[in-house]
């Protein structure tokens, strides 16, 4: 169903536009986070530090769809908000062709690149192996990455964020029951819980795709265009989605550059550091969901209500997500800091201060206090971005990561490994200041 996000009270219509998209990638999380909690309990610790030491180069892949899909919500959206139904549509079949092309491209650049980069990762000889299985099982279905992050960015731009969900939910499930079914069963260890991802993503795509050309079909185009059929593909359509979609692209697949840098950092502290690492990022990950689901729902916001002429809704908006980022990042810190031991455990076996566990607990500890300040510079940056404003939002983005990167190598020459976490709140806190200040 679409929903019109330029009437209403913003903050609830934001929270309940927001609330699914958060839920939904909560889901798309447990395809990881299960991937490395049935190797990490079932396989053992070198199996799910080859899933983590994988998981930069699968970020890459993901940031590069999540990035140009991003492009067509921003675009969608001006346009369902203008009420500009036909070139909308024109719009959402360009995306689709353009990034399932791209898909096709990156699955088989994927394939070739797959060994060479973990070699400049430094991964440990010891997992190996089973991290390029992995790599290379996981790139087979990268067309099908491509198309879901396409797919979700469309219904969200149509204010539709019920539909994804539902798909994520039975994904994610079917995802759970393979890697079960594939590790515990069929002992595949590491290959299991990569094709258990590929098959289940695939099955989310295709569903979602047949259903959203059925909602195209039932959309009546505005009066004006009513004697004009939409074309399948349209150049001017294309500039215009990668007029936002390639800032942001970039700006994601910097972010999993600095993530490769940073992996790099982390695997020469060894693999027991690395198993306590990817734990823990795994519940980091899970923990700024609803903050980044909250930046996403500012973008649409952002471009529905400047499509439709009404620009000071859209600074209610950002007064209302920022209210949201507060209280929701203080629910999780206090979470954390409660159940971490019992969060770790779900991946590691317990441990003393020099184990996995141990390594997992301090890095948990010392990043969920600043989650705050990593909701001010997402939700800043969703508004840049819905605005179209993609020089001050690569500003923001580039000052986080570069900031982190740089911070982290230097400060591991004095305090060690703890520099890998004191260095991400230090770069929140730089790419916060540059987002507001343009907000």
């Amino acid at each position: 169903m679409v929903k019109n996000l330029t009437e209403g009270k913003p903050l609830k219509l934001l929270f309940f536009f927001a609330l699914p998209m958060v839920i939904g990638n909560f889901f798309q999380q447990l395809y990881n986070m299960v991937d490395s909690m049935v190797v990490g309990k079932f396989v053992g610790e070198d199996a799910l530090a080859a899933v983590g030491s994988s998981f930069p180069v699968v970020f890459l892949a993901v940031a590069i769809a999540a990035g140009l899909s991003m492009g067509c919500t921003v675009v969608i959206s001006q346009l369902f908000g203008a009420g500009q139904i036909r070139e909308m549509k024109t719009t959402i079949s360009t995306a689709l062709i353009a990034l399932g092309v791209i898909g096709l491209a990156i699955m088989a650049a994927g394939e070739l690149a797959a060994g060479p980069l973990l070699k400049l990762l430094g991964t440990d000889a010891d997992i190996m192996a089973d991290s390029l299985t992995y790599l290379r099982i996981y790139f087979g279905g990268a067309v099908f990455l491509f198309l879901y992050n396409t797919l979700n960015g469309i219904y969200n731009a149509l204010g539709d964020s019920n539909t994804p969900l539902k798909f994520l939910m039975v994904s994610a499930l079917t995802n759970i029951g393979l890697d079960l079914l594939f590790v515990i069963r069929f002992h595949m260890g590491v290959a299991g819980v990569a094709w258990a991802t590929l098959i289940a993503q695939g099955l989310c795509a295709v569903v979602s795709f047949f259903v959203l050309i059925k909602r195209m079909k039932d959309m009546e185009s505005e009066p004006a265009a009513a004697d004009k059929k939409f074309a399948f593909f349209e150049a001017n359509a294309a500039r215009r989605i990668a007029r936002v979609g390639v800032p942001s692209m970039l700006q994601q697949s910097i972010v999993s550059l600095s993530m490769m840098f940073m992996q790099g950092l982390v695997n020469s502290y060894g693999k027991v550091f690395v198993a306590g690492y990817t734990a823990a990022t795994k519940i980091d990950t899970l923990a700024m969901m609803p903050n980044m689901n909250f930046s996403n729902a500012m973008s649409s916001y952002t471009a529905q209500n400047i499509g439709a002429g009404k620009d000071k809704r859209v600074v209610q908006g950002y007064k209302a997500c920022l209210l949201m980022v507060l209280i929701f990042s203080l629910i999780i810190t206090g979470i954390i800091y409660l159940f971490g031991p019992q969060l770790l455990s779900l991946f590691l076996n317990s441990g003393s201060e020099g184990s996995a566990m141990g390594y997992g607990l301090r890095y948990m500890k010392t990043v969920s206090v600043f989650y705050v300040l990593m909701g001010l510079m997402f939700v800043g940056n969703g508004l840049l971005r819905g605005a179209g404003d993609m020089g001050a939002f690569m500003l923001s983005s580039m000052s986080n990561l570069f900031s982190r990167v740089a911070i982290a190598y230097l400060l591991a020459h004095f305090i060690g490994s703890s520099a890998i976490w004191w260095s991400i709140p230090i770069g929140w806190g730089i790419g916060a200041i540059f987002s507001f200040i343009r907000v």
